[in-house]
């Protein structure tokens, strides 16, 4: 009978082995599995049991196909046939529709650099072909999109990346050391959310990412926080430094009756509430020239994406309160009747 502790060698081994995009030697493997081992608490084995394991898994029942190849300089041990796992299991119908769906719906990412390998592992899964169910919007056109595979392995290997790095005021490209973390989606635009080594945390826009390139040699820094939290008190990904205030802001505005269904039905902010009852009639008292229409209140972050946001609906909304943020758009719109009053 094998024991415990042997099936979970196989398990880690078996992911280590299975990896296409990181190589392994007999060395690294040892470390890997002595380092789940611990976690589960766990003995450490020798380098003579992890050679015995990788034997066992060539032999039946698990019949592996395992190849030594050398790779900068190092032995490494892999699975000779790309996506093999002696823990594959036949999938049921369900569970095929539903990753057939997954894969098509990344599958959108169509013709970028390092995401040739979904076609090749539906041909593995024996994956049926159906039309599209979910499609989301997106920008065929849009600048750096071909760096989104890229940075996708990057970040699902932990590796330390120096991007050659341009700002909207400087076409002059930078560089920029940094440790990948998210790659997250605004308004047609894509954004790498990254950290330098010192913990802070910035987006960097892909349509100015030149390129880049991995820094094999540096330790990489996981992020000290909850990531996708801390998009949680703003709109878009733009989080305003202490230096710029990035306190949570109360803001109240009123909407007009032909704008309000649509703010209702798809809010601005996840914060967002009607005011009611006896404090809807203060703020109408308080604003007696606003009438009919509803008010809304919403807590977040003030920075530009939430101004562009209010900006597009200013034919059918005021902005009220903070005053910092009725004033920036007034200017705001200032400029606009400057600019189109000199046409």
């Amino acid at each position: 009978m094998v024991k415990k502790n042997a099936i979970m060698r196989y398990k880690i081994l078996d992911s280590l082995l299975s990896n296409r995009n990181r190589y392994y030697s007999i060395s690294e493997l040892l470390e890997k599995v002595n380092e789940a081992l611990e976690l589960d608490g766990m003995e450490p084995v020798s380098r003579r049991c992890i050679e015995k394991d990788l034997n066992t898994l060539e032999c039946a029942p698990y019949e592996a196909a395992i190849e030594r190849v050398w790779y900068h300089g190092k032995k490494c041990i892999r699975y000779a046939e790309e996506g093999f796992s002696i823990f594959v299991k036949k999938l049921s119908d369900d569970e095929e529709n539903l990753l057939s769906e997954v894969l098509n719906t990344i599958g959108q990412f169509d013709g970028i650099d390092n995401f040739e390998w979904l076609d090749g592992l539906k041909k593995r899964l024996n994956i049926k072909e159906h039309r599209r169910i979910i499609v989301f919007d997106s920008n065929p056109y849009l600048t750096g999109k071909n760096l989104i595979g890229s940075l996708f392995t990057a970040i699902s290997n932990k590796c330390v990346i120096s991007l050659k790095y341009h700002s909207f005021k400087n076409s002059k490209a930078i560089k920029r050391i940094v440790n990948p973390y998210l790659l997250k989606e605004y308004n047609n635009r894509w954004f790498l959310i990254a950290g330098y080594k010192d913990g802070t945390i910035r987006n960097f826009a892909l349509d100015r990412i030149e390129d880049f390139e991995v820094m094999s040699s540096l330790q990489y820094i996981e992020p000290d926080e909850d990531l996708e939290s801390r998009f949680d008190d703003i709109v878009g990904v733009t989080l305003p430094s202490i230096e710029e205030d990035n306190t949570i802001k109360d803001i109240l505005l009123w909407v007009n009756e032909e704008g309000y269904q649509y703010v209702k039905t798809k809010p601005l902010h996840g914060s967002q509430r009607d005011v009611k009852g006896e404090e809807d009639k203060a703020v109408r008292e308080r604003y007696p020239a606003l009438q009919g229409g509803r008010f809304f209140r919403l807590q977040c972050i003030l920075n530009y994406e939430i101004e562009q946001l209010l900006m597009s609906k200013m034919d059918q909304l005021v902005v009220l309160e903070p005053a910092t943020l009725k004033d920036g758009l007034i200017n705001r719109i200032k400029k606009m009747d400057s600019l189109y009053s000199s046409i």
